[in-house]
């Protein structure tokens, strides 16, 4: 699942062999620094908490310290639940499934269904979809769900001034895809492919989304998602 994807890897954060000990002690200045900040703030439910903590948890994966990475994504994740800071709360599923522990794809399958039902800004949803599709195998249908959504979801929320280059990161995602799980080359291999696999009709290739991702949280919401839904504005 290594293919480039030309426009999409920026959003992409690909492992390598870590950071220099020059890196390593630049991260660790800034994770002492953030740390102080953390320390120094009366309030224990706030935003700009848990964005400290998101901060923190990034630079803590940086330095390969993924369980306290987890930790402190994990408390962010629950202070922006609280305050019904839906895209903080993707941005802390996307840093607890970079931690790569036991329940990060959980964390990553939670993360695109608060990214596709609320009002996300849309490059965070498509790096989190993009994020299925180097996770799924060639041949499952969750790449090609994952990145129609992508272009769907960019379709209805991107400003008008970042339509046009998200569009043409988003289909140069779906043309990747299409390769891949049925070696698409052309445009009418394309139209079939559309059509083989309903990506045309978001009332249908949304639910099969979400029923991928029901099967990869198994069973492990860490929220009501029902009541959520009651959230969503008008």
């Amino acid at each position: 699942m290594n293919e480039n994807i030309p426009g999409i890897t920026p959003l992409i954060k690909h492992a390598d062999n870590g950071p220099s000990a020059a890196e390593q002690a630049d991260l660790k200045r800034h994770l002492a620094e953030k740390l102080q900040q953390l320390s120094a703030l009366a309030d224990t439910t706030s935003l700009q908490r848990a964005r400290l903590q998101m901060d923190i948890a990034e630079l803590l994966n940086a330095l390969g310290r993924k369980q306290e990475a987890w930790d402190i994504a994990r408390e962010a994740f629950w202070i922006s639940m609280q305050m019904e800071s839906w895209q903080d709360a993707v941005e802390a599923c996307d840093v607890l499934f970079q931690a790569g522990q036991e329940d990060s794809m959980a964390a990553l399958g939670m993360g695109i269904w608060l990214a596709v039902t609320f009002p996300v800004d849309p490059q965070v949803t498509v790096a989190m979809l993009i994020h299925l599709v180097e996770e799924t195998p060639d041949a499952a249908e969750a790449g090609p769900l994952a990145a129609i959504a992508a272009r769907y979801v960019v379709d209805l929320r991107a400003d008008d001034d970042r339509h046009e280059s998200q569009c043409f990161l988003v289909d140069n995602l779906i043309s990747m895809v299409a390769k891949r799980h049925s070696n698409v080359q052309d445009q009418a291999a394309m139209d079939k492919w559309l059509d083989r696999l309903a990506l045309r009709d978001p009332q249908v290739f949304l639910p099969r989304l979400s029923r991928e991702v029901d099967a990869i949280v198994g069973g492990k919401w860490w929220f009501d998602r029902d009541q959520l839904r009651s959230r969503l504005p008008d």
